[in-house]
């Protein structure tokens, strides 16, 4: 699979890396940019899986090593002309992260309001995660205008921002949602 025996190989030292498929781009390019973002999101939720209740644990291990397969389709761009079989994520996982959100959804009581990124420690942990999500997606967005990706890598993203959300609010669960008041604390600046 993987054979890594020497860290440092001076490749990147001029703004450049390589690509999975041994194409060169500038470090700053959208693919880049878009698995970039997903790596980052994937150590913020190396963090958060450092608090988990029991149960999630596994999960979590599981879409963590969901966004390594997100990141190996990206590093690969697609060619309809190859016969070379490809890692992609499919529509499975992408079907994995709604039965997670629909089981964690089920318990919670109705939004009424938007809510504030807060809460538990755990829950914010959450919030993070899924605004670095966003992030990741938006990279991702950009990066669809200009080159093909598989589309069930955005898919995956979108809905695993939403697994977030629910997440943080099932974190939040025994003390309430951090409500927002628009307007409502204006005069208690001090």
């Amino acid at each position: 699979m993987v054979k890594l025996d020497r860290i440092y190989t001076k490749g990147g030292d001029s703004g450049e890396t390589s690509l999975g498929d041994g194409s060169r781009r500038a470090k700053d390019d959208l693919r880049i940019a878009a698995y970039g973002d997903v790596d980052e999101l994937n150590a913020a939720l190396g963090l958060v899986a450092r608090h988990v209740p029991e149960g999630w644990g596994p999960r979590l291990y599981a879409i963590q090593n969901d966004l390594f397969d997100l990141g190996a389709d990206l590093c690969v761009p697609e060619d309809p002309t190859s016969t070379r079989s490809r890692l992609r994520v499919t529509e499975e996982q992408v079907t994995a992260l709604e039965a997670w959100i629909d089981l964690e959804n089920e318990g919670l009581a109705p939004l009424t309001s938007f809510i504030l990124p807060g809460g538990t420690e755990l829950a914010a942990r959450l919030h993070l995660a899924r605004t670095i999500c966003r992030r990741a997606e938006r990279s991702l967005v950009s990066l669809t205008h200009v080159e093909q990706v598989n589309p069930a890598t955005l898919r995956y993203l979108n809905r695993l921002s939403d697994l977030l959300f629910v997440l943080a609010r099932a974190a939040n669960a025994a003390d309430g949602d951090v409500l927002w008041t628009p307007g409502g604390h204006r005069g208690a600046r001090a």
